[in-house]
């Protein structure tokens, strides 16, 4: 048996779980998610308690047991609390500002980068280096933030460019770090 499949879902108060043939629907204070799971396993909601089965114990079966238990959890999760990510800019006159509901950071370019706020997707600039990313779908998050790291990725000599908070770094020597022979 799966670890993370087997574990039950405890939904909490305030939170509307709607199953209807795998199609999940999850209704809560910050907003609602839907999303369509295989028809393969089983999820049952029974007394405030998600759990999620499966028939058999083949590969294609085990794979999506953890799989759809863990998509479950981040949604209630995503309803109640939300995600967000947090990027940090890196460089000399490298700054982030919003304005209106757009991004505009200044990346070395010789134009501003200009990434829109979505429906799903809030941006908040609390320092011109930081830039921190909300919603309640985590895919959406995680890939709207890879979206924004990506317009000036790290480079490995200085550290420049856009990186999540906390990421490390792998550092190269230049030129200079060479021993002469």
């Amino acid at each position: 048996m799966s670890r993370i499949g087997r574990m039950p879902i405890t939904v909490p108060a305030g939170v509307d779980v709607k199953i209807a043939d795998n199609l999940v629907t999850v209704k809560g204070p910050k907003g609602e998610l839907t999303q369509q799971f295989s028809k393969e396993l089983g999820i049952e909601l029974n007394d405030g308690v998600i759990s999620v089965t499966r028939p058999s114990d083949d590969k294609k079966h085990r794979s999506l047991h953890g799989l759809t238990r863990t998509l479950i959890h981040n949604m209630i999760e995503g309803v109640v609390n939300g995600y967000s990510k947090t990027l940090e800019i890196d460089g000399v006159g490298y700054r982030a500002a919003k304005q209106g509901k757009n991004l505009v950071m200044n990346l070395g370019f010789s134009h501003q980068v200009i990434v829109p706020e979505t429906d799903e997707i809030s941006i908040e600039v609390p320092q011109p280096n930081q830039i921190i990313i909300k919603g309640i779908d985590k895919q959406k998050v995680g890939q709207f933030a890879a979206e924004v790291r990506e317009k000036r990725l790290p480079e490995p000599y200085k550290g420049k460019g856009i990186h999540y908070l906390g990421e490390r770094i792998i550092r190269k020597e230049g030129k200079a770090g060479k021993g002469k022979k």
